[in-house]
């Protein structure tokens, strides 16, 4: 069976759960063959061969973190050229796909973005993706070289599936494009406690109806109780009212969460595009003719600021 390189997100060998579902998706066309780089890439290995990894290459040096993205391409150049994939799977990000475009280029092969799911085909791995702010679903496959596809967060489930989890050393030589960019500083984020935005499985996100920074309370006490992330609109990121690191949109970030909550948010095409492929949609809002109506699951008609606080307190009262 043809091997698929699988490019391993991880945080001192915390593996993140998109590669854990990339290592599902990869299953379905072929052997997963998984590229772990920088410090405590060895420390991933039990974690990616209980979920179908075969080999675990893995490599570390100081251009990972001292420079920008081409380090860690030159390393997947080399274990594409030692494994002869049939195909590179690498999350959505946008790290990731930087990463997938580059090593794209260099292998001489087509690319596909932003997948929801992936199959085999008789002509090689067929890629379903959402476009066109998701108006359209199209399935499509690279008709030269080896595909390179990254697969939006929450795409697949994560499913165990033990292997054998070889760890290989990856030997890189670095070109003289990786020092090209230099990390001069880094500054920790600051940590909520939620779930990563792109990762969660619910997201709770509050628009111009929320009227006021303050007023997020009230979309962060939801979604606090549902153990979910909170997003905001456009028109509450431009309104100051949340940083734009939890923007959802086409100008944001884009997610596919089991369960979406829109609270005040009319559904301007703008935001649909970035969180039109979530599994349940809900919607808050006291305006009956808002377009968010026309594609939720699941609409109250109502005033947030009375609806959300209920909903939360039942919440609550259900988990006990």
């Amino acid at each position: 069976m043809a091997e698929v390189l699988v490019y391993v997100d991880h945080v001192d060998g915390a593996v993140r759960k998109p590669t854990l579902e990339l290592l599902t998706l990869a299953r379905r066309i072929g052997e997963p063959v998984a590229v772990a780089l920088g410090s405590g890439a060895e420390a991933t290995a039990a974690t990616l061969a209980e979920h179908g990894a075969v080999k675990v290459l893995t490599a570390d040096a100081p251009e990972f973190t001292d420079y920008l993205v081409v380090p860690k391409v030159d390393a997947l150049q080399a274990a594409y050229d030692a494994v002869s994939p049939a195909a590179v799977l690498v999350p959505s990000s946008a790290e990731g796909k930087e990463i997938a475009a580059r090593i794209a280029v260099r292998i001489e092969s087509g690319i596909i973005t932003d997948a929801i799911d992936l199959e085999a085909g008789d002509e090689g791995p067929v890629a379903t993706q959402s476009v066109f702010a998701a108006a359209f679903t199209t399935k499509s496959r690279i008709s030269k070289g080896t595909p390179v596809i990254t697969v939006k967060p929450n795409s697949a489930p994560v499913e165990a599936a033990p292997a054998a989890g070889a760890v290989e050393a990856l030997s890189v030589s670095f070109s003289a494009q990786a020092t090209g960019t230099k990390v001069t500083a880094r500054t920790p984020r600051e940590s909520t406690g939620r779930p990563e935005l792109t990762e969660a499985a619910i997201v709770v996100s509050g628009g111009r109806g929320v009227n006021g920074a303050e007023n997020f309370a009230i979309i962060e006490a939801l979604a606090d109780s549902l153990g979910a992330a909170v997003g905001a609109s456009r028109a509450a990121v431009d309104a100051g009212w949340y940083p734009h690191s939890n923007q959802v949109g086409q100008t944001g970030k884009s997610v596919s969460p089991q369960l979406y909550i829109a609270s005040g948010i009319s559904g301007a095409i703008q935001h649909r595009a970035g969180m039109q492929t979530s599994k349940t949609i809900v919607a808050i809002n006291k305006d009956a003719e808002a377009p968010i109506f026309d594609l939720v699951d699941y609409g109250v008609v109502g005033d947030l600021f009375e609806v959300v606080p209920q909903l939360t307190d039942e919440v609550k009262t259900r988990k006990g």
